[in-house]
Formats: structure tokens, C-alpha cells, sequence
């Protein structure tokens, strides 16, 4: 680990954990590098991004409360 090199923890020939230097575990895309091994592999597919610009906004369904007094009629004098 000191050297930088990173170490493959094994289960009966499948490795299971991976254990890297500090700052070795994400790529500069900020994915793991296990989940880039399988995109290389092709056995995984990377998900756009999760940034909330993305979507768009949705107004809520229920009135302010709402859901309080739904809650409280379902569960009745428990």
C-alpha cells in the first residue's frame, strides 16, 4: 500500500474488496474504479448524472399537510 500499489482481496478465486491508497479509489470522473472495470468489460452500464438541473422541478401532488391528516385518518386511535 505504501508504494502505491493497491491490494485484491480474494473468496475462493473472486475478488470481493478492493483496497487502495488514498486517492486511488475514484477515477477523475469521481466513479469507482470497480464500477469502471465492469463498464470496460462490458457488464455494466454508467446512469447519467444525478444533478437536479437535470430534471425538471414538479409541483407537489398533495396540499400542504395533506399527508399528516391522510396519515392520521389510515392509523385511526392506535
Amino acid at each position: 500500500m505504501r508504494s502505491g500499489e493497491g491490494v485484491l482481496v480474494t473468496d475462493r478465486g473472486e475478488v470481493v474488496a478492493e483496497l487502495l491508497p488514498p486517492g486511488q479509489g475514484l477515477d477523475e470522473s469521481g466513479v469507482p474504479s470497480g464500477l469502471m472495470a465492469l463498464v470496460r468489460k462490458g457488464q455494466l452500464t454508467l446512469g447519467a448524472s444525478n444533478e437536479a438541473t437535470l430534471y425538471p422541478k414538479l409541483s407537489p401532488l398533495l396540499k400542504r399537510h395533506r399527508a399528516a391528516v391522510l396519515l392520521g385518518e389510515e392509523r385511526g386511535t392506535r
